[in-house]
């Protein structure tokens, strides 16, 4: 193991940091394999980074040596006597070996994206082509069906309608990367999978489970919760007030920071139901009062009575995609206003966002076109993706409830008033976008909106109505 903390001052982020696969790369994916009923089988390669060699050394470069110091020295001799033994030097008493670094060594900090380097052309030798949109996600045509994978880092997913493709890739992996440990599988409908279960069992959907880390979120809350304590949604009426008291002791500032570290991780993955409650949360993290301390309770509580819950998704037409926005005028208390938005493809919320607007605006109208701006690189990639891999988007429908602010992203200038005639031209992005044809903007009624889920604190009926079909349930939470 390698401490690569003291080459952080001489190395550039393009030079360290590897790409990694999006988590929406990670959803739209599942929801292919789902609906065309592929064989997946998940892997991890064992001492990846040890197999990717070092850049070669350029004219005017420095190699990269490593000082191996204290019971190391003594193991490497042990081991080979004659190679080590006199490579050995003392420095203050101390035994000392330095070593070139031909290969990529665990904690250096390039070596994630020098793995990704070799892994890729090794990919791509094969007859495997990358996706622009996200540089870990590969496909191929293998028997007249799609391949493909998807990894982060040595964690790798691999889908095909056959399930003898998967056990050729599984002895090709072996055959290039099993040198050091044997790459082992996991097939079937069921995978632990970057923190997720993935769940295949149910003919045409994947159900993300993250049961456990809910349970387990639940016991290291220093608060213990019985049966009985639990909260009907995750926020209060009053969820965006700032609230009274004073800021917490360090003790549990340092607890209410973690917990919506954690809450934020579970949030963006199985359950979207609390995302809007965690944004509100993160905006805290650095000066939480007691009034914050009681949101989170709140949260908790109602994570203890859900905890069963689980994300179904499921696609009813790979190339209709549905995005509902929806924006709340003036929610914070500096008179922002807050998106909220949400993509699916029949069942469960595929994408969502939950997000305080960054620029004070003057009418709800004008709230609204600024919501779909900010989520409009989001409509854009997912079509994009999609097409890259392979499939030809039909619709792609942005759904709203403000029959004004279709109308400008719709016309543009055209159906500008004096009201609107001062809006930044950045804001009339989304009707050249129409124009082209990469996407449409249609009118859904307010109490179908999905997006509302996002921008204001839901009660009773129609909290868990909007909350069953984000989730997916069957009974579209009416139950």
């Amino acid at each position: 193991m390698y401490d690569g903390r003291k080459t952080r001052d001489w190395l550039t982020r393009e030079d360290a940091m590897s790409p990694t696969a999006a988590l929406e790369s990670i959803f739209l994916t599942a929801v292919i394999e789902a609906k065309e009923e592929r064989d997946i089988m998940t892997c991890d390669i064992p001492n990846a980074f040890i197999q990717a060699e070092m850049p070669d050394i350029k004219e005017g470069q420095e190699r990269v040596i490593m000082k191996i110091t204290g019971v190391l020295v003594d193991l490497l001799k042990e081991t080979n006597p004659n190679l080590f033994g006199p490579k050995v030097v003392f420095e203050n008493g101390r035994q000392v070996i330095y070593v070139w670094v031909l290969k990529a060594i665990y904690g250096m900090v390039e070596a994630a994206l020098l793995w990704y380097k070799k892994f890729k052309k090794e990919l791509e030798a094969v007859g495997f082509v990358f996706n622009p949109y996200d540089p870990c996600v590969a496909n191929r045509e293998v028997r007249g069906h799609q391949h493909t994978i998807l990894f982060h880092v040595d964690d790798l997913k691999s889908s095909h309608k056959e399930a003898k493709v998967n056990d050729e890739f599984l002895k090709w992996l072996n055959s290039k990367f099993g040198q050091f440990g044997a790459v082992t599988a996991k097939r079937g409908r069921i995978h632990d999978y970057l923190g997720m279960v993935l769940d295949y069992s149910n003919k045409g959907k994947v159900i993300i489970n993250m049961k456990k880390y809910v349970e387990d979120l639940i016991t290291s809350f220093p608060i213990k919760f019985d049966k009985k304590q639990v909260a009907l949604t995750p926020a209060g009426e009053r969820l965006f007030d700032t609230g009274q008291g004073k800021s917490l002791e360090d003790q549990r500032k340092e607890i209410f920071h973690s917990t919506v570290a954690k809450g934020l991780f579970l949030a963006k993955r199985a359950r979207p139901d609390i995302q809007q409650t965690i944004a509100l949360l993160c905006t805290r993290v650095r000066d939480p009062n007691e009034s914050d301390w009681n949101k989170l309770i709140r949260m908790m509580k109602y994570l203890n009575g859900s905890k069963d819950k689980v994300l179904t998704l499921e696609a009813e037409n790979l190339t209709v995609i549905q995005w509902l926005i929806d924006v709340s005028f003036w929610l914070h208390p500096d008179f922002k206003s807050h998106t909220g938005a949400v993509m699916t493809m029949e069942k469960g919320a595929i994408q969502s966002v939950s997000r305080k607007q960054k620029l004070n605006t003057r009418s709800s109208t004008e709230s609204e076109l600024v919501g779909v701006d900010d989520v409009s690189t989001m409509v854009l990639w997912t079509k994009l993706f999609l097409e890259a891999q392979g499939y030809q988007v039909e619709k792609n429908i942005v759904y709203q409830d403000n029959k004004s602010a279709i109308l400008l992203e719709t016309n543009g200038r055209k159906s500008a008033g004096k009201r609107s005639r001062a809006l930044n031209v950045r804001y009339f992005f989304v009707t050249d976008q129409v124009e082209k044809g990469n996407l449409q903007v249609e009118y859904c009624p307010t109490n179908e909106m999905l997006g509302d889920f996002f921008t204001k604190p839901l009660q009773g009926t129609k909290f868990l109505k909007f909350r069953g079909q984000i989730l997916g349930e069957d009974n579209g939470g009416e139950k």
